[in-house]
């Protein structure tokens, strides 16, 4: 019977399907498209079905909840095929649409059961000269196609309905395969010590010395401010200071490429790397160590002076280059266009490694192109106009046309070009819209503030976040960095002027005559009723504290479905409140420990607490505190207002 035998058919061909490879294949791509790759597929006829079912597993998901991944099914856009048959004639309908939207690192999958399709045989060929991953699923071998690619998995059938169908098998085999290697913890990179990853930071190192003190007068010489009480701080600098921030992130291990020279500013350099626990590799065969020295009061820099220096002459590549950029997990390049960067072989391994790792390429105007196949390329302003040759105004729209040329300009995936107290604004295609990240209002010491937000970017990249979040959260970590005083706060890990704690504010306000005033609960789905308790208790006093219940808590007193919202986004939006001066988060089920550390003069509860006895306000009693209850706004409980959507998603 024809069923039958259709059957037996393709149990006869399924057993030599190559699952191996079609693994292989699936870490690899996992690997390229957590990099900020792209994978193109076409087909024709039948195979066009299987290679848009391929990007449809992979832009939404197979199996695992994870970050959409960028696939294009080139025959799925029936305007260009058309319009590129009927210009350039059919063979070129995907070629040409492999030259449009292909990146280096990028990979090309090719679908057809006879292998000898004259539109795939001239889109393998075109992949190949983009120097793209090329691969196919065939029929039997041998035949074109397979030749063409770099590797196929070939179906041993005889009709074209089993392959196209061992096809299908192939596509979820290898969507299994990105899945599992995109949600297995630190995957795509091996494992330090108790599973930590490897961030390799490459670039110029100096040495930057920071003199400051106090300026009060000017001298009687020269109109010119007297520092005193001046005390001198050494730090790494350029790539170094990178490696030093990378260095913090828990669960990293930090192996930075550099050239150092053989004099006691560059013995210096290395003591201090030593002491923060980078790894150094360093590929300098001879030459000296720049030393950039600051003259700063304590919110800004009178006079900068530099040394002179012997240019660094580079020896060849270390072994141990090689083998950290294969263990690596992410790199970022810090370029300050001193030399590393042009180095040959460097360049070749970092091309290398951009093809399987996000690699995020910090650019200075004198330096290099970012390789080919970077993840991330992260000008600020300035650089921005001087790389892209062309002025126009310093604004976002300026930023983002920058953005936009230079995206078209180098071998890269994504620009952001910084934008200091304004954020960021990332372009990932020129045809899009712009991504927008604007930075909160901030004061303090900007230097090292480009430092900061690449290595952020790098690390989460590493960790498989999308560009757009890693981008975000390189933003907020470079304004955190500039408000907690900059490169002081990296190595005096003092807390800066006008950034107290809360229990500091409180502190301070009660020094000064003035009255504390605290609120508490859970507040989770930030609401109406929220807010009004807020601003009343914000009027009660001279600084309002709010206390809230931390996730433990909250589960533990209203059930495992809660909280809706985390305690650190829950903390967010309460400090995003004018009427708020600060928030702290316990883990108790109520709140005496942190009570009795914040000794607020009014504690403020809502209306629904009326004619009860509030259970803390012994303890708040016991130092002399009020506790009151101010109006409540009717209909915003939190709890009814789940229920409620809960209900209505059942309706559905």
């Amino acid at each position: 019977m024809p069923g039958r035998e259709h059957i037996h058919a393709l149990a006869a061909a399924l057993p030599r399907l190559d699952i191996s490879r079609l693994q292989a294949w699936g870490q690899t791509l996992a690997d390229r498209l957590r990099a900020g790759g792209r994978l193109l597929v076409a087909g024709n006829g039948g195979s066009a079905a299987e290679a848009q079912h391929l990007t449809s597993e992979l832009v939404g998901r197979f199996h695992a909840e994870r970050a959409p991944l960028s696939a294009i099914a080139l025959h799925a856009d029936s305007s260009s095929v058309t319009a590129i048959a009927n210009d350039y004639g059919a063979t070129e309908v995907f070629a040409r649409q492999v030259r449009a939207h292909s990146r280096p690192g990028d990979v090309l999958l090719l679908l057809s059961a006879s292998g000898r399709s004259p539109n795939m045989l001239t889109a393998a060929r075109t992949g190949r000269e983009l120097n793209l991953e090329v691969w196919a699923l065939t029929g039997p071998a041998p035949n074109p196609l397979a030749k063409a690619c770099g590797q196929a998995v070939c179906v041993d059938a005889e009709q074209v309905a089993t392959v196209q169908e061992c096809h299908l098998v192939a596509v979820h085999v290898l969507c299994a395969a990105v899945d599992a290697h995109l949600t297995t913890p630190h995957a795509g990179a091996e494992e330090g010590p108790h599973g930590a990853r490897r961030l390799v930071v490459v670039g110029d190192v100096v040495l930057d010395r920071d003199i400051t003190g106090t300026a009060d007068r000017l001298s009687p010489e020269a109109p010119v401010p007297i520092v005193s009480d001046a005390q001198t701080l050494d730090r790494p600098g350029g790539a170094g200071l990178a490696a030093i921030m990378a260095a913090r992130e828990p669960n990293w291990l930090i192996s930075l490429v550099c050239g150092i020279g053989q004099d006691a500013p560059g013995a210096r350099v290395r003591e201090l790397l030593h002491r923060a626990g980078v790894e150094v590799i360093d590929i300098a065969a001879s030459g000296t160590t720049p030393v950039k020295t600051r003259v700063r009061t304590i919110d800004r820099t009178l006079l900068r002076f530099d040394t002179p220096h012997a240019p660094l002459r580079l020896g060849p590549l270390p072994d141990k280059v090689h083998a950290r950029l294969e263990e690596a997990a992410a790199v970022v390049v810090c370029d300050y266009g001193r030399g590393i960067t042009t180095h040959d072989t460097l360049r070749q391994a970092l091309t290398d490694t951009a093809r399987r790792r996000p690699l995020v390429w910090d650019p200075h105007p004198s330096g290099a192109v970012p390789v080919p196949g970077t993840a991330l390329a992260v000008p600020n302003t300035d650089e921005a106009l001087a790389l892209a040759g062309t002025a126009g105004p310093r604004d976002l729209g300026g930023d983002a046309a920058r953005a936009a040329r230079l995206l078209t300009a180098w071998p890269v995936k994504q620009v952001a070009v910084t934008r200091g107290p304004d954020g960021a604004v990332l372009v990932a295609d020129t045809d899009g819209h712009p991504l927008v990240v604007p930075a909160r209002p901030t004061a303090g010491d900007t230097c090292g503030a480009g430092d900061q937000l690449a290595v952020t970017a790098a690390v989460m990249l590493g960790a498989g976040r999308l560009p757009s979040h890693a981008v975000a959260a390189a933003v907020e970590a470079a304004t955190a960095y500039v408000h907690a005083g900059g490169p002081a706060g990296l190595f005096t890990r003092r807390l800066p002027a006008g950034s107290p704690s809360p229990l500091q504010m409180a502190a301070r306000v009660r020094a000064r005559g003035g009255k504390v005033v605290g609120a508490g609960g859970c507040f989770d789905l930030l609401h109406a009723g929220h807010l009004s308790l807020l601003a009343a208790a914000r009027r009660l006093g001279d600084v309002l504290v709010v206390c809230i219940n931390s996730d433990d808590s909250v589960r533990r007193l209203k059930g495992d479905d809660r909280p809706v919202v985390s305690e650190r986004e829950r903390a967010a939006l309460l400090e995003a409140l004018d009427c708020v001066d600060g928030v702290l988060v316990f883990g108790e089920d109520t709140p005496e420990q942190v009570l009795s550390e914040l000794r607020p003069d009014v504690w403020v509860k809502g209306g629904d607490y009326a004619g009860q006895r509030i259970p803390e306000a012994d303890l708040v009693e016991s130092w002399g505190g009020e506790v009151v209850v101010v109006p409540y706004v009717n209909g915003h409980s939190t709890t009814s207002r789940i229920n409620r959507l809960t209900q209505q998603a059942g309706a559905r």
